[in-house]
Parts: structure tokens; C-alpha cells; sequence
């Protein structure tokens, strides 16, 4: 998460009274600011109030879980939809341990019992045509050969989180605290969105089979290593298309 939407403490203070204000310097997809160190403001930058509802209503779903505590909602600043959280306890991790994987295995599995078969309203972005429309755009030769060695058949299983990686969650006292930013939410495979954990937080093969077996899975190591090249492949493109580094990813789905 990140800055796009300059904003002075004033204008936050028409919605919200706070005392002091200062911004995220991470991602790029929506504005963060910080509140009085204690509560998140969330800008929405695609401005469409569609986004926002479903994640108010996704929030709602997964009351009881370790994920954010809306705050404030229903309100604009600089025409842009807008939401207020409660700030996690905690910090994001650079490593994840064995008992981390375990927490976050468990977290999704408990995640995708309360999503399934839900439906949102927001476009199913990790979809194989929508990233085949993306590789067409991005016209990068490795992007088109790894795609073609993909053989998956995507399940639309209900809501999934889709960008889990490890700067969205939070541990206080190596206990996971909270998950956060939501903002690519929607209909989906849940095998896709336990990749997409696995890119970020594993490391070899041993890891990838301790998710899979807190999270509860079936699936083999070795057949669930598609869904994570898959994973790999489209954020590796939408890294690419935002001149971001895409290096790093390439070359971890290639070890696999």
C-alpha cells in the first residue's frame, strides 16, 4: 500500500478528528495514511464505490477473524471513496518461520470456509483470460513461454483474498495479528490463493508442505507447484506492466 492522493491533515479532519497524519511509503494500487499512529485511512483510487462496498461486505463476512476493524465509512475525500480502520498490532515479516506458515495456513482455510460460495462484484482478475490478455499487452517472449506450460483448470471455489503476501498480514509475539488490504478481492480458486501465500512466504519444497498441510489441503507438493507458477507468472506480469521489478519472481517459479 501506498501514496497516490496528497492529502493535508485538514481534509482528513472534515471526516474524522485525528491529530497528526502521515502516509505509507509501500505499494501502489490505493493511498494509506496513517491516523494518530492508531488508525489507517484507505483511499480508493479506482473511485469506484463498488470496490468499497464489497469490501465492507467481505469485512463483514469474516467477522471474527484477524483482519481489519472498520472504523469509518460512507464518506469521500477528493471525490475518491474512502475508508477508516482500526491499525493492526504488530509488524509484517521478512521471513516466514514454520509456526508462521501454520498460522497463515489455518487463517486461509478458516477464510475459504466463510467465503465459499459467496459472490463478489469484482472482476475475477487472476482469471487465465484476463492474464492472457495482460501477457498480450505486456508482449514479453518468457511471459508467453511459461504461460503455455501452465495446465490448470481454475475452480471458482468463492471469495479469495489474491495478494497474500507476506506485507499483508501482521505478528504480535510470533502470533498472526491481523490480514489486511483486500483491495484485490474476488471471485476465485482457493488453490490460487494459497499460491499466492506460498510465492511469498516459502522457500523450498518443506515449507510449501507445511502450508498445505495447516491450511488442510489434498493436493500434492508436486501438482500444487502449478498454481504457484501460475502465481508467479501473473505477478511477475503486473509487476512488469508497472515498471516494477519482476526479476526476483521470475526466477523463484523457475526453481520450482
Amino acid at each position: 500500500m501506498g501514496v497516490i492522493t496528497k492529502i493535508s491533515l485538514e481534509d482528513v479532519q472534515l471526516h474524522f478528528e485525528c491529530q497528526t497524519i502521515s502516509s505509507s511509503t509501500n505499494g501502489v494500487s490505493d493511498s494509506v495514511y496513517f491516523l494518530d499512529d492508531e488508525y489507517i485511512l484507505k483511499i480508493f483510487e479506482s473511485k469506484d464505490p463498488l470496490a468499497v462496498n464489497e469490501e465492507i461486505k467481505l469485512l463483514s463476512i469474516c467477522d471474527g477473524l484477524k483482519v481489519p476493524k472498520l472504523i469509518k465509512k460512507g464518506f469521500f475525500i477528493h471525490d475518491k471513496p474512502a475508508l477508516i480502520y482500526k491499525k493492526c498490532d504488530g509488524k509484517s515479516l521478512e521471513k516466514a518461520t514454520k509456526n508462521n506458515l501454520e498460522e497463515i495456513g489455518k487463517f486461509l482455510q478458516t477464510f475459504h470456509q466463510k467465503t465459499a460460495q459467496k459472490k463478489s462484484q469484482n472482476s475475477d482478475i487472476f482469471a487465465k483470460d484476463a492474464l492472457s490478455r495482460l501477457i498480450e499487452i505486456a508482449n514479453h517472449k518468457p511471459f508467453f513461454e511459461l504461460f503455455s506450460t501452465i495446465d490448470i483448470v481454475f475452480q471458482n471455489d468463492g471469495i479469495i483474498h489474491g495478494d497474500l503476501f507476506l506485507d499483508n498480514a501482521t505478528f504480535l509475539n510470533d502470533k498472526l495479528s491481523c490480514v489486511f488490504d483486500f483491495s484485490e478481492a474476488c471471485n476465485g480458486d482457493f488453490y490460487f490463493d494459497l499460491a499466492v501465500v506460498a510465492l511469498s512466504w516459502c522457500e523450498n519444497n518443506e515449507n510449501i508442505g507445511t502450508l498445505l498441510e495447516s491450511y488442510g489441503a489434498t493436493i500434492e507438493v508436486k501438482d500444487f507447484i502449478h498454481y504457484i507458477r501460475y502465481a508467479g507468472l501473473y505477478y511477475s506480469v503486473t509487476r512488469f506492466l508497472a515498471n516494477r521489478n519482476f526479476g526476483e519472481l521470475l526466477e523463484k517459479i523457475h526453481r520450482l
